[in-house]
């Protein structure tokens, strides 16, 4: 089950990653003109803003490359599941899968349709739940380790 959703997934990262070079950067120039974004770090009393319609791309851009990272990861998932199958195998995955779809999903919904609200709350969900993931499969790994 793994492996062919890892697939699909990968394929569709490269379709983001094409709609991203080619498709929004015009889209986003007239989406976001005139606007900026600005973000005072705490050791800054002010920050330079940055073209909006650059962020966002940015923001995309991120997207898919997390997409992509954990779409081969649910392909490892997959391999490792077919050998030594088990819970934390398979929690990886759902958390991987479940972390394209908040992570990656929510910087797809900020920077087409301008929705700060995915940024603050589903992005940092998705990034924590790919986080979990790396851990359980780290775990099932080492604790299907043979001894020397």
């Amino acid at each position: 089950m793994w492996v062919p959703l890892g697939a699909l997934l990968a394929g569709l990262a490269v379709a983001a990653g094409a709609l991203g070079a080619h498709g929004l950067d015009g889209k986003f120039q007239v989406q976001y003109r005139g606007r900026v974004y600005s973000k005072k770090l705490p050791d800054q009393s002010q920050s330079d803003p940055v073209p909006l319609a650059a962020k966002r791309l940015a923001d995309f851009r991120t997207g898919t490359e997390y997409h992509m990272a954990h779409a081969l990861a649910l392909l490892v998932v997959g391999l490792l599941a077919s050998h030594r199958p088990g819970r934390l195998v398979h929690a990886a995955g759902a958390c991987f899968l479940a972390g394209i779809a908040l992570f990656s999903g929510g910087l797809y919904g900020l920077s087409v349709f301008d929705q700060p609200l995915l940024g603050a709350s589903v992005v940092p969900v998705g990034g924590v739940l790919f986080i979990v993931g790396w851990l359980c499969l780290m775990i099932a790994a080492v604790s299907r380790m043979e001894p020397d």
